[in-house]
């Protein structure tokens, strides 16, 4: 057949296979997202993935492996140094990243009296913390002071969070752009900074729709950049145009969880484009991995799969739908930091009666080349196409 007219990547944050290969540099010796949190569930009930082949890549108890699996399916390994989001993202898309983003357990002082200086406020926490319990506890202080809460988490961010009757949402955004700044110096280098406006009384603060990531832009040209300037679209779905910082984006679509990601998913596929559509399904990793709650993260794979076949429908016969994740963060590993895994990689467009095993994939950049040599735009400087190989 032809090339694929539109390509559907969707990422499913923080759904790792199991440990990678280095996973012990990076303390992660054992990790097993997908694998323990099926054990804890006692099986996880996932069959349109197990249609597709999950379960064919290595064996996820509760999904049977497919006689004869929908999709193309193997592993990928990731060659950068990290296991944040944005270095996987990033990744995906043709770029090596050599130096690893900075986690704080607490910010130097130097950053957070600059902080104070150039935005005339205090600051409160400077930890690391859950952002409703942050809230919960520093909001009454927050409100009576007006001091910033900032705070951060196992992944590289600086958060601030202010309620919206105390720090106006454009004063807390003049803030972050600030913050952003400052943080580009590589002594920070942190990956993003994140505002976080609430609501409410205290006893009941809830926060809103209106944050907004800061970060950092890609390091060099990514494969969304040529596919724009080539005059393809880039349809960004959840917060795939933050983790870009924007670049190689052509239309920006919200969401507010996995489900509603599935829906603008659902939605976007009624139109007529060419190009790449890229969804991250952020809920497995913020809700569940990082908060160590192993049964809500089954629960949450076992609803997406509920969805699956809308989009299996939905797909027309020129359309390739790639499904894959970014690093791991397994609920049952020990602190709320991500997991060095691999990730799980299907490839599927319905013209194909039957999938079958790829090789192993040393880089997650091989998607950004397969898109490239799809579109015939230039190719990356890292990965290895697999468009022939599905064909």
């Amino acid at each position: 057949m032809d090339n694929y007219k539109r390509i559907f990547l969707v990422v499913m944050d923080s759904v790792g296979i199991g440990e990678a290969p280095d996973a012990e540099q990076f303390n992660d010796k054992g990790a097993d997202t997908l694998g323990h949190i099926a054990e804890h569930m006692g099986g996880l009930n996932m069959p349109n993935m197990g249609k597709l082949g999950l379960s064919n890549i290595r064996h996820i108890k509760g999904i049977e492996p497919a006689d004869h699996p929908l999709a193309y399916y193997t592993k990928m390994q990731e060659m950068s140094n990290g296991k944040d989001t944005m270095t996987g993202h990033w990744e995906i898309m043709g770029l090596y990243i050599d130096t690893p983003f900075r986690t704080f357990e607490e910010f130097p002082k130097e950053l957070i009296d600059e902080i104070e200086e150039r935005s005339g406020q205090k600051v409160i926490g400077n930890k690391p913390a859950s952002g409703t319990a942050i809230i919960d506890e520093l909001g009454p202080e927050h409100m009576e002071t007006g001091a910033l809460i900032v705070y951060t988490s196992a992944d590289s961010v600086l958060q601030i969070a202010a309620h919206e009757d105390i720090v106006p949402i454009d004063e807390l955004y003049e803030i972050c752009e600030m913050c952003r700044e400052i943080t580009k110096d590589e002594k920070y280098m942190i990956g993003r900074v994140i505002a976080r406006p609430f609501v409410g009384e205290p006893g009941n603060f809830q926060r809103t729709s209106n944050r907004h990531d800061y970060a950092l832009k890609p390091f060099g040209r990514t494969v969304m950049n040529d596919l724009k300037d080539d005059n393809y679209d880039v349809i960004a779905l959840g917060k795939i145009a933050d983790i870009y910082d924007g670049e190689g984006v052509t239309k920006e679509i919200r969401t507010k969880d996995n489900m509603d990601g599935m829906d603008k998913l659902v939605e976007s596929m009624d139109e007529d484009f060419t190009g790449l559509n890229f969804l991250n399904l952020v809920d497995f990793d913020a809700k569940y991995g990082h908060r160590r709650d192993p049964h809500g993260y089954g629960e949450a794979l076992e609803s997406y799969d509920q969805r699956l076949p809308e989009v299996l429908e939905k797909l027309q016969d020129d359309d390739l739908l790639i499904i894959t994740a970014d690093h791991g963060n397994d609920p049952i590993h020990h602190g709320t930091d991500h997991t060095r895994e691999l990730v799980p990689l299907l490839v599927y467009n319905k013209q194909r009666n039957e999938g079958k095993e790829l090789p192993l994939r040393t880089t997650f950049a091989d998607i950004g080349a397969t898109v490239a040599e799809n579109f015939n735009t230039k190719m990356p400087e890292y990965g290895t196409s697999f468009l022939k190989d599905i064909k």
